[in-house]
């Protein structure tokens, strides 16, 4: 039905990375919640001498949201897809943002080692063929007490559904097709949401991956129901 699967997201990344940053910045509340979900974090002294790490930190938008919170942390940004990574590193960040070429699947082979004191992982799970080894080796990348901030599309369970449906086939969908001339990665978008966990589902799947202390809480706006925020600590 969508054409895309989800070993192909990365390349699919890569030809749609020109209009990405357009798309999401017409979507109201996508960057406020973004930040909404790395001030989730909490750290003292605006991040002084925390760790931070970025997976699929796409474009830079996930990593502008955590410096927006924590000024003063060190973040790296890992992704897959290697035309969003260059969008991302042609903006002007300080010198603690660094950027990595890798998949989260294999962030060793990358050259991505731990420990962190948070990993924020925006729209990243829900693309995954393998989402519970990836949340394992997340928490082991963790010190232990650090915090995973999950924030991603969860409408599997309640009226959400039809909102989503609905937005996905007069906005999103035929905004993608006139921006880039193919509308694949939107309808996969459309069709990875419907299938991906509810909030209860995915709240297990953290606590089956080793997180304790799980949290859910939905955004705000049209993205109520729509939009989750997920956290869990390493033990």
């Amino acid at each position: 039905m969508t054409g895309l699967l989800r070993r192909q997201v990365p390349a699919a990344f890569d030809r749609g990375a020109s209009a990405y940053d357009r798309l999401v910045g017409a979507n109201p509340g996508y960057h406020a919640h973004l930040r909404r979900s790395a001030r989730t974090f909490g750290f003292a002294d605006g991040g002084a001498g925390t760790r931070l790490l970025d997976a699929g930190c796409g474009t830079g938008a996930s990593t502008a949201a955590l410096l927006a919170a924590l000024p003063r942390a060190r973040i790296v940004g890992v992704d897959a897809s290697a035309g969003m990574l260059a969008r991302a590193r042609a903006k002007r960040w300080p010198a603690g943002v660094e950027f990595v070429h890798g998949r989260a699947e294999d962030l060793a082979g990358a050259g991505v080692t731990g420990p962190f004191d948070g990993i924020f992982a925006a729209y990243l799970v829900r693309n995954l063929p393998e989402p519970d080894a990836v949340l394992a080796s997340l928490r082991d990348l963790l010190r232990p007490g650090g915090l995973l901030v999950v924030h991603d599309y969860s409408v599997r369970d309640g009226p959400a559904r039809l909102v989503w449906h609905t937005v996905c086939w007069t906005v999103i969908i035929p905004a993608g097709r006139l921006l880039t001339g193919d509308a694949a990665l939107y309808r996969y978008l459309w069709h990875s949401a419907l299938a991906f966990d509810g909030p209860e589902a995915f709240a297990d799947r953290m606590r089956g991956a080793g997180f304790t202390d799980v949290r859910a809480a939905t955004m705000t706006g049209w993205q109520r129901g729509i939009v989750h925020a997920f956290q869990g600590r390493r033990p």
